[in-house]
């Protein structure tokens, strides 16, 4: 069974920065590996995604300040989130999703909290 468990979610003052890491429990080719986040009442939305090629793709929202990175060395996926603000404030969640069909995996999420 395919496991990505996220870990770096916390409690962080507006303007802040934190550092959210995925860890995979098995190499991911040919899989887009990303982050979202979902609010109470509202749908799983993207944050970030990089594709096994390299490409990244960023919600306008996160434009700028967030970064995602992926190390298939450790596989791990990192995702930097710097000038945090309280609209931030999120559960976020890794994904993998594979680039040729549907299989796709989901961790448990972390919570984000932005708030002063």
């Amino acid at each position: 069974q395919v496991q990505l468990v996220e870990s770096g979610g916390g409690l962080v003052q507006p303007g802040g920065s934190l550092r959210l890491s995925c860890t995979a429990s098995d190499v991911f080719i040919h899989y887009r590996m990303g982050w979202y986040r979902q609010t109470p009442g509202n749908e799983r939305e993207l944050v970030a995604t990089s594709g096994s090629g390299g490409t990244k793709n960023y919600a306008d929202s996160v434009k700028g300040r967030f970064r995602i990175s992926v190390d298939y060395t450790e596989n791990k996926i990192h995702l930097q989130m710097n000038s945090l603000q309280p609209e931030d404030t999120a559960v976020y969640y890794c994904n993998a999703q594979y680039e040729y069909g549907r299989e796709h995996y989901w961790g448990q999420g972390t919570q984000v909290t932005v708030s002063a």
